[in-house]
């Protein structure tokens, strides 16, 4: 049996211990499992190779935090985006993990580059890995008429090395390598920047597009004392009261 999961905000959750303030809090598995996590794409040096080839600008998009770098000839050296970890599903039986989301992304801009590009952009956000599939789906939203796609099978990847189990608490570290663009990947990605001869060139060259990195902390909840009614509140006053009733009267 699957099922997917949704974080909810932790202010919402205040009660099941959340690690930090703002922090996104998965409660799933029974017992008081909390669960919070992140995921990073790092873009392959073959990819910087190719943005470089167009021009192609990189900014974050959303709840991601990107790391970019270049050298000092303008030339990418990293591209690295982390975001929050949003859904995780298990198989409730084995408790298997099946899948991880994440939300937000990068959005990439390609200028007018004879040969290279007509212009165009592309964002893509809320990555899923479905390990199961060995797929990466996400949220593309582009230019030149490509508009927004939902649940679209952007990568698949060849490997994933870490746990995917959950045996109880921890942290699990995974790392999804060998990212390969899908036909209809490619199809949508050069569409949306516009991409030309030279440019569709540069893509179709590229047999890894990164690898993405994946941390999920999980803890176990014990609870939040229950906060007495104010009959309870009352019924202990009278108590109180009572016990001081009795030891002025023994004192006399």
């Amino acid at each position: 049996m699957k099922l997917t999961y949704k974080l909810i905000p932790a202010v919402v959750l205040a009660a099941l211990g959340s690690t930090a303030a703002h922090a996104d809090v998965l409660n799933v598995v029974t017992g008081g499992a909390t669960f919070t996590g992140s995921g990073a794409l790092t873009f392959s040096a073959d990819l910087l190779g190719a943005l470089d080839t167009g021009k192609i600008s990189a900014a974050a998009y959303g709840a991601a935090t990107p790391t970019i770098t270049k050298d000092t000839d303008g030339f990418y050296t990293n591209i690295n985006v982390s975001a929050p970890m949003q859904t995780l599903s298990l198989d409730t039986d084995s408790l298997a993990v099946l899948g991880v989301g994440t939300k937000g992304g990068l959005t990439l801009t390609a200028p007018v580059v004879k040969s290279v590009s007509s212009g165009g952009s592309l964002t893509v956000t809320d990555i899923k890995a479905d390990l199961t599939n060995n797929t990466i789906y996400a949220t593309i939203i582009g230019g030149n008429g490509v508009g927004t796609v939902t649940n679209f099978a952007l990568w698949n990847f060849a490997s994933i090395v870490g746990p995917v189990k959950y045996t109880g608490p921890g942290q699990y570290v995974d790392d999804i390598s060998g990212l390969s663009l899908t036909a209809d990947g490619f199809t949508k990605f050069s569409q949306a920047l516009g991409l030309l001869s030279l440019g569709k060139a540069a893509m179709q060259g590229i047999t890894d597009y990164g690898t993405i990195h994946s941390v999920i902390n999980t803890k176990l909840d014990l609870g939040t004392p229950a906060i007495p009614e104010p009959s309870t509140y009352a019924l202990m006053g009278l108590g109180v009261a009572g016990i001081a009733l009795a030891r002025r009267r023994k004192a006399a």
